[in-house]
Formats: structure tokens, C-alpha cells, sequence
């Protein structure tokens, strides 16, 4: 029997906001929109289409509001953002955002890098957020980062993490993000903090997000769903990554990752092709190279021609059977 036993997954996109604002060019507005309306109709759950951090901070994504605006809004699809502060929250409500997406570290040093403010500092200016989309019928998803490390802190105590789970979860928040921001986790880990996680709050979706680093990515997210992950972070070509983390490379590549879940039994509800078709205009608009596996190898069972010389090398074999069959024959 397959593992996954035909168990719904839950595919979330953030290859438009957590890749696209790493990439060192301007992708353009109308090809960020033509991707967008490309994906929402290969059954993802959620997409992350931008940021509504200030535009000079992430220059990359400073046409948030005209691409929230102006893509084809598929049914069943979340189209979320990332939402740093009050007045992100005004410019995502002004375009009628489907889910808040806030983000802070578990880890101090992570935060103030990042953020530039401590964690108590953050709490305060996204719990004034998160009470703006309580006024506004909003959702909110809160991303967790450093939940499995800090390159500069090391580990991060599973009670520091719970700790800040439940500061959110008594807010009222719809979700949180367990995100392996600097590719630190592995898969016993993942299994206890997810675990721990969804017992302690077994009313808050949870969703795993992990970078593939240390190329425990996959693996990572399989111990996340045998642990009872049902949503989970990706990115088309594997594109992403953390610009305070060394060495740190892009999240797990969505076509890589749907890949192995739909050989393992689960349903993903995914267009696998489509996948693979938005991922090579993914590369086209990066203008480099992808690290996703997928798209050089194929499906599992993709079938390959044989060499050219193939009918002479069957011929060869048979003559070898004839012969020894002869020999056989007059001893």
C-alpha cells in the first residue's frame, strides 16, 4: 500500500514573493501577472503573489499592488501577501488581499538582522496588524522563522518556539508557518516540533516551509507530513533563500516536491505538466539557471528511446542464443 493513501496535501506557492525578491533584476509587472494566472489554474491552495514591505526595501516587489490588483482570481485559490506593518496592511486591504501573511523570528539575532527590531518589537507592530485584519475579516497566517535553527544563534529551544505559537494562536490568528529559513532542520526534528506543534494547538493550521540547504529539503517535508503536516511551502525551480543566512539556498522546488508525494500515494491536486511548464517560464524570467531536479529528468517514469543501434544489438543477442544453442545441441 502507498504511504500517503491518497491523503490530501495542501500546495502553497511562493516562488512570486519569497523568490522573485531575491533575484538581482526587475521581473516585469505583466510576466509576474501572466505567471500568477498560469498557476492558479494547476490547483494550488494558496499563492503568495507579492510583499507590501516598502518599495525601497524590496525594490523587486514594488508593483505589489498593481499585480494583486490585476490577476484572474481562481476559485478556491488564497491569493496572500506578505504584510510587514500597519501600513502594508492599508496597501493589501486597498486591494482586496485574500489572508495576511506576517513574519518574525523565533530567533533574536535573526530578528534584528532581518527586521531590524528585537522580537518583542515585532510582536508589537504585527499584533496592531493582526488586529486590523480581525476588524477587516481578514485571515491571518503568521510565518515562523529560525523554528529549526539560527546560523548565528544555533539551536533554537522548542520552548522558545511553542512560546511564541502561542502568543499568536491567543491573538486569534487563522494559521503559523513552521519555516525552515536557513536549511537547519532535520527530519527527527521536524517530526517532534511539528508534532508538538499541532498537539499543543490542534485548532491552527500549521504549514511547513523548508530550504533545501543541506539537501534534507525533500526529506524534510516527507517527516513533516508523517507527522501530520497537511500544508506546505514551496517555490517553482526551487528559487528563494535568506540574505542573513550563509550558504543558504532557495526553498524546496515545487515540481521536485510534488513530484515525490504524488509517486508516494498522497493527493496534491496538482497539474504535474503545468508545474513543469510555469517552472521553465519561472527560469525564463530569472535568467539563470534553476536547482530543481525535475525539469532535467523527467517524471519518474518518463520513457527514453534506446541507442540508435539497438535493433543490431538484439540481433547480436540472438545469434549468441543460437549459437550456444547449437553447441548444445552436437554435445
Amino acid at each position: 500500500m502507498n504511504p500517503g493513501n491518497n491523503q490530501r496535501l495542501y500546495i502553497n506557492e511562493v516562488a512570486t514573493r519569497d523568490g522573485f525578491q531575491m533575484e538581482g533584476h526587475f521581473i516585469p509587472t505583466d510576466d509576474k501577472i501572466a505567471l500568477i494566472d498560469q498557476l492558479g489554474t494547476l490547483g494550488y491552495a494558496k499563492i503568495e503573489v507579492t510583499s507590501f514591505t516598502s518599495p525601497k526595501a524590496i525594490p523587486a516587489l514594488r508593483d505589489g499592488e498593481e499585480v494583486m490588483a490585476r490577476i484572474a482570481r481562481q476559485p478556491g485559490v488564497v491569493y496572500t501577501a506578505l504584510v510587514p506593518n500597519l501600513r502594508g496592511a492599508e496597501r493589501a486591504l486597498d486591494v482586496h488581499i485574500d489572508e495576511f501573511n506576517v513574519v518574525m523570528s523565533t530567533s533574536e539575532t535573526h530578528n534584528l538582522s532581518n527586521l531590524r527590531m528585537t522580537r518583542e518589537q515585532s510582536f508589537a507592530q504585527l499584533a496592531e496588524v493582526i488586529g486590523l485584519a480581525r476588524g477587516a475579516n481578514v485571515p491571518v497566517n503568521v510565518s515562523l522563522s529560525c523554528v529549526f535553527g539560527c546560523p548565528t544563534e544555533g539551536e533554537v529551544p522548542q520552548e522558545t518556539v511553542m512560546g511564541w505559537i502561542d502568543r499568536f494562536a491567543a491573538l486569534g490568528v487563522k494559521g503559523i508557518t513552521l519555516c525552515d529559513t536557513t536549511g537547519m532542520a532535520y527530519p527527527t526534528q521536524v517530526q517532534t516540533l511539528c508534532g508538538a506543534a499541532m498537539a499543543r494547538h490542534p485548532g491552527l493550521e500549521f504549514t511547513a516551509h523548508f530550504h533545501n540547504t543541506r539537501a534534507m529539503g525533500l526529506v524534510n517535508t516527507v517527516a513533516a507530513v508523517e507527522a501530520g503536516i497537511r500544508r506546505i511551502d514551496m517555490s517553482l525551480g526551487g528559487i528563494g533563500g535568506c540574505p542573513y543566512a550563509p550558504g543558504a539556498t532557495g526553498n524546496v522546488a515545487t515540481e521536485d516536491v510534488v513530484h515525490m508525494l504524488q509517486c508516494m500515494g498522497y493527493d496534491t491536486g496538482m497539474d504535474l505538466d503545468g508545474l513543469l511548464a510555469a517552472a521553465a517560464q519561472v527560469g525564463r524570467l530569472v535568467q539563470h539557471d534553476l536547482p530543481s531536479q525535475l525539469p532535467r529528468a523527467g517524471h519518474r517514469l518518463t520513457r527514453h528511446q534506446p541507442p540508435a543501434d539497438f535493433p543490431e544489438i538484439v540481433a547480436r543477442a540472438a545469434a549468441r542464443d543460437a549459437k550456444r544453442d547449437t553447441t548444445e545441441t552436437l554435445s
